[in-house]
């Protein structure tokens, strides 16, 4: 099956660990819908995240997700849905001021869960989402 309307967005300095593709941008006709695989605050060598504090990573992370949107053609403001993973809910506050910064037009449907682990040795935050654009 022929799949022309199904493109990865893959930005050049994107560091992958297995074989998966960062976002798809789908041809739906009229629009597009943007899927973007979880971010996670960027990693050394070793795969360990390069900061600790949950602040910054959560704003690492959406700085990333806007990178891979914007090579997509695509802003946060695009944003439908996003799905969070976190491995400490006690930090669900500051998580939560920096996300509203950053979807306060948008304002998706959001899931938020606390989870065990992260594939990153030292992460503590995971975020997903979907967007969708006009041609």
């Amino acid at each position: 099956m022929d799949k022309d309307f199904i493109k990865n967005i893959v930005p050049e300095d994107y560091k992958t660990r297995g074989s998966y593709s960062p976002a798809k941008k789908i041809d739906m006709g009229s629009f597009y819908i943007i899927f973007v695989s979880g971010v996670q605050a960027p990693q050394d060598d070793n795969h360990k995240v390069i900061t600790d504090d949950i602040e910054e990573q959560t704003t690492l992370v959406f700085e990333n997700i806007s990178k891979i949107l914007a090579q997509a053609g695509a802003t946060l403001d695009d944003v439908v849905k996003a799905v969070i993973f976190i491995t400490n809910m006690n930090e669900f506050d500051k998580i939560s001021r920096i996300r509203a910064d950053y979807f306060k037009n948008s304002m998706p449907v959001s899931t938020l869960v606390e989870v065990n682990r992260m594939t990153r040795d030292g992460a503590k935050i995971e975020v997903e989402v979907t967007a969708i654009i006009q041609k």
